[in-house]
């Protein structure tokens, strides 16, 4: 090899320390167990989201049947009281939904591995 294209044993000792640093067995466990743990993160504050999307739905859901409900008792039909009654547990039921969507999102987050 001519001195012109040997490689400086400084740059190849450079090289080496970064692969170690960056390669080694620990450093790819952390950096894969830490990568796991923050899709399992996004997983539960999605499963959070769309539990808060479902309840607002269901919140306009009852809000409106017990809006048409409040409106056919003044109106004289008692029967409606049954449907303001059902709209109410709609509502208790979708809270208690989220309720526990939340629980077990944080349940999940705290019991995984962070790294």
């Amino acid at each position: 090899m001519t001195e012109s294209t040997q490689v400086n044993p400084q740059v190849i000792d450079v090289i080496n320390q970064a692969q170690a640093a960056t390669m080694g067995a620990q450093v790819v466990l952390t950096s894969g167990a830490g990568k796991a743990y923050q899709s399992v993160a996004q997983s539960t504050a999605i499963a959070v989201q769309d539990a808060t999307d479902a309840l607002r739905n269901i919140s306009t859901i009852a809000t409106t049947a017990a809006g048409v409900a409040m409106a056919q008792m003044l109106a004289g039909n008692e029967q409606s009281s049954t449907a303001l009654q059902a709209a109410q547990e709609m509502m208790s039921t979708a809270t208690q939904d989220f309720s526990r969507i939340g629980a077990a999102a944080a349940a999940i987050l705290r019991e995984f591995p962070s790294g």
